[in-house]
């Protein structure tokens, strides 16, 4: 968190454009319906929040003050009533069961302390028949975005991701079962996630 408090004022510039794709992708597969309401949890500076239709309700969180000063300014400057912004720590959510049709979590898995807390939270907050998603990136051993990672490891240690957060381990901690996979982002850096969140896969059948 203190990562985050020293670069929240770069945040946009680092992260901006660059995974601004894998926003969109989110958004174009919630195939979000006029009068729903969305959670998105690390909502930071709000880059996504312009995307959202203004005929659903978006209530975003961050436990980063600093990034949500950011979104709020975006939010009056855009002048998106129908966003409510409030800071709150993702794996200790305050919103009673099932409040949220959809449930969703750009780029912060990596970056949670416990990301099978956070993913559980999520799934409790989420409405029976709902859907989460999540797109992050994943290291996956063998691949070019494997090679990109360790690469990239000393820039992005600056906001605390973790460099070797591997997907199939991920999927075995959290046992969702993904309805969903697919690449985004340049050269498929990001994965999208799709998952149901009253699904829950048996122990027997993890990854290894």
């Amino acid at each position: 968190m203190k990562s985050y408090r020293r670069h929240a004022g770069g945040y946009d510039l680092y992260f901006g454009a660059v995974l601004h794709p894998g926003r969109k992708a989110v958004l174009a597969r919630m195939n979000l319906q006029p009068g729903e309401h969305v959670l998105e949890v690390g909502v930071g500076t709000g880059l996504s929040l312009p995307l959202y239709p203004r005929d659903v309700r978006v209530t975003g969180i961050d436990l980063s003050q600093e990034m949500l000063a950011r979104a709020e300014d975006s939010k009056q400057r855009l002048g998106l009533d129908h966003v409510a912004l409030h800071c709150m720590d993702a794996e200790r959510m305050d919103f009673p069961d099932h409040s949220f049709d959809k449930v969703v979590a750009m780029y912060v898995v990596s970056v949670a302390p416990d990301p099978v807390r956070l993913v559980n939270e999520m799934r409790r907050v989420c409405k029976p028949g709902g859907q989460l998603y999540i797109v992050n990136h994943f290291q996956q051993a063998g691949t070019l975005t494997g090679f990109l990672s360790r690469v990239a490891a000393p820039f992005t240690g600056m906001f605390g991701v973790r460099p070797n957060f591997m997907l199939d381990r991920f999927l075995r901690d959290t046992r969702l079962v993904v309805a969903e996979q697919t690449q985004v982002n340049l050269l498929g850096y990001s994965t999208l996630l799709r998952a149901d969140p009253g699904a829950v896969a048996p122990a027997s059948s993890r990854p290894t």
